[in-house]
């Protein structure tokens, strides 16, 4: 599972150090993006913006720690780091079957026109590459869109002709018509396989033939369920449904057989027997394609906590899978933060006590919550799904079996996190604050309380609750709503608890009744009003955390409003939402949290469909015209992302590295181009 798009500083360090040293101490934070401000700390004077085009924003961020690795630390990382490089295009062509042919098009007419370049309509198709770079191909990485270039298609074609570059009619049309519009489709009764245009299903496979196929599918052992189509495409061939196994030697065999080069030679420079243990199974997985091989592989990674350097790599999460099954190729590189992850095991260390004292079903709770673990760590690279938009926190594996037997890891980016506080920010607190009380609470407490949220959500709120017996995986189950119901619930442990004195027992805040109450204003502000600002006016809400984000908060509205807890007011013709009773909004988080485990343990695909059609998917259009008109003012784009640092090795005369050096790409137009180059390891079909 994956966190994103909810940033937070690393104030909380000073939050434990102050708690513990003097308990009237107050930590001082910045307030949470979109209405982030630069952090009023140490001076930074490294320039973390890029650029900024369209609705994006272009960053970089450093490796804190690098100097401190040994060579042999450095060259795990970097052949790490060039194993997830080298499967980039497989997320290309996951994302839809013309991204390469039209990735390689665009950029053939950027580098090789040699015509004015002074137009308006250049400049118009600069923007659609930079913006298909940053989505990983035509479809905007949030909203699924297709993402509208606003130049016609007689100067596409123009270019082309005058570049020499060929690329197919149909995928020329494509980028014009309304063909392929939305890359997933979770609507509601619909065929969701058969409308989207994510490239895990071949033409003429529907919802039911996916559903039937893998139905038929019984793991060896039913207590340790095989995660079945993850790492395939389903095809009709002939009529007769076929996986075309991701693999060395299958679908995308040659980026794969460089994937396992490189972890190969990280596996010849492990830091210790587990990790290089572990390693040996992932490249036997990508060997193979088999899925009690991944099972396997998860199991020793999980296990696998010594050292200084992690990673994930793999096909893993699957938010781009309308049904849940197939997963999108991803890779981040990681080097701990001791001193943060320290600090932030007293939430691991205590899990057992929050599951214990959660509103679930005691029938739902786990007697034993087993090796959660928590760490802050610092990003050397990143790939496919995690580049060039990154989750900025993550907790893995996902199969609920293994988390529940062996444990899991959690993660958060800090060094991502601490890009994101420095790059400036946008000024839309005041705006969409109800009052000065409310404004000062996100202040001074509101990035601590979404730094907690982060935590929970991932440590605690992953890691909670059980399955009734016989209730089969919840992608099976809850189907189409898995996602956005497994992160709602993740977010709903989080709010019952920030609003709760064990935190500041366990020196994690100096005020939690303060901490609770930006939380909560934060949260019901961003669902139900700011993360609007991401959609076009008309739009329904798609992306699983947007809707879960909005669930959360309506249910938790009406529930409210009936109860006199949350007041929604106009201002001088402007809509704010008031929390009157924080303690009371809290039970009514927990009465959430109880159903939606509810839900999730008893399989119930009705209640399911009810909560998250009924209060995630439509949104208020008169609010939503409201707050696009109140946003206006506003110039920061509503989204981020990274280039990566270029990891650059020094060889004595024997070719053998000797120094590994961090440089950082000179811009975003320069990194794309340069992947395109190096990782270019795939066919254009495939």
């Amino acid at each position: 599972m994956k966190l994103t798009k909810i940033l937070f500083s690393v104030a909380i360090g000073s939050a434990l150090i102050a708690c513990k040293n003097d308990p009237n101490t107050k930590a001082t934070e910045a307030v949470a993006e979109p209405e982030v401000k630069k952090e009023e700390v140490v001076e930074d004077k490294f320039n973390y913006v890029v650029e900024q085009v369209a609705d994006l924003k272009i960053l970089r961020y450093q490796i804190p720690g690098w100097d401190k690795l040994s060579l042999k630390e450095q060259k795990l990382v970097y052949y790490l780091t060039q194993a997830g490089l080298s499967g980039r295009d497989i997320m290309w062509d996951q994302n839809y079957r013309y991204n390469l042919s039209i990735r390689k098009a665009l950029e053939n007419i950027y580098t090789t026109y040699a015509g004015d370049k002074s137009t308006e309509e250049w400049s118009a198709f600069e923007t659609y590459l930079k913006r298909v770079w940053f989505s990983n191909g035509i479809h905007h990485h949030y909203s699924n869109d297709k993402i509208k270039p606003e130049f016609t298609k007689e100067y596409l074609t123009g270019l082309l002709t005058e570049t020499k570059t060929t690329l197919v009619k149909e995928a020329v049309d494509v980028i014009f018509n309304d063909a392929d519009n939305k890359k997933v489709n979770q609507a509601k009764d619909v065929d969701n396989v058969a409308i989207s245009a994510v490239n895990f299903y071949g033409p003429g496979v529907t919802n039911d033939d996916v559903v039937s196929f893998y139905k038929k599918m019984k793991s060896p052992n039913p207590d340790k369920p095989l995660s079945y189509g993850l790492n395939s495409k389903l095809v009709k061939e002939n009529g007769t449904l076929k996986e075309l196994v991701y693999k060395s030697g299958g679908l995308y065999g040659t980026a794969i057989d460089k994937i396992i080069f490189w972890l190969e030679k990280a596996q010849g420079v492990a830091e210790n027997k587990a990790q290089g243990d572990a390693l040996g199974l992932l490249i036997k997985y990508y060997q193979t394609g088999d899925l009690q091989t991944w099972d396997d592989y998860n199991v020793a990674w999980t296990a696998a906590t010594e050292g200084n350097i992690d990673y994930i790599n793999s096909f893993i999460e699957v938010y781009n899978d309308p049904l849940g099954y197939r997963g999108s190729y991803e890779s981040i590189i990681q080097i701990k933060d001791f001193d943060m992850s320290e600090k932030m095991a007293v939430l691991s260390d205590n899990a057992q006590w929050f599951e214990d004292n959660s509103p679930l079903m005691d029938a739902h709770k786990k007697e034993k919550v087993v090796g959660v673990s928590y760490k802050v760590v610092a990003v050397a690279g990143e790939a496919g799904d995690a580049s060039p938009s990154t989750p900025i926190g993550v907790n893995l594996p996902n199969a609920n079996w293994i988390r529940a037997a062996v444990g899991s890891k959690s993660v958060s980016l800090g060094n991502i996190i601490h890009a994101y506080n420095n790059a400036g920010g946008s000024g839309r607190l005041k705006e969409f604050v109800h009052d000065e009380e409310e404004y000062k609470l996100e202040e001074e407490y509101g990035q601590l309380a979404d730094k907690l949220h982060t935590a929970l959500h991932e440590v605690i709120g992953h890691a909670s609750g059980k399955l009734n017996p016989g209730v089969g995986e919840t992608k099976e189950t809850l189907k189409n709503y898995a996602s956005t119901m497994e992160e709602g619930r993740a977010d709903l442990v989080g709010l019952y608890y920030l609003m709760d004195p064990k935190l500041q027992e366990l020196c994690l805040v100096t005020d939690w009744e303060k901490v609770g109450k930006a939380a909560y204003d934060g949260y019901i502000r961003n669902g139900l009003m700011t993360q609007l600002i991401r959609l076009n006016l008309g739009d329904d809400v798609e992306e699983a955390h947007m809707r879960n984000r909005q669930w959360v908060s309506a249910w938790a509205f009406e529930q409210g409003k009936k109860e006199g807890v949350i007041e929604k007011v106009t201002k001088d013709g402007k809509t704010y939402f008031d929390i009157k009773d924080y303690q009371k909004l809290r039970e009514i988080f927990g009465r959430l949290l109880r159903e939606t485990q509810r839900i999730k343990s008893e399989g119930d695909f009705k209640a399911a469909q009810e909560l998250v059609e009924g209060y995630g998917v439509k949104v208020d259009q008169k609010i939503h015209a409201e707050v696009l008109k109140r946003n206006e003012q506003f110039t920061s784009a509503p989204y981020s992302g990274f280039v990566n640092p270029v990891l650059v090795p020094e060889k004595d005369e024997n070719g053998e590295i000797v120094k590994i050096n961090v440089t950082q790409p000179k811009d975003f137009v320069t990194q794309m181009l340069e992947y395109s180059k190096q990782y270019n390891f795939l066919p254009e079909v495939n």
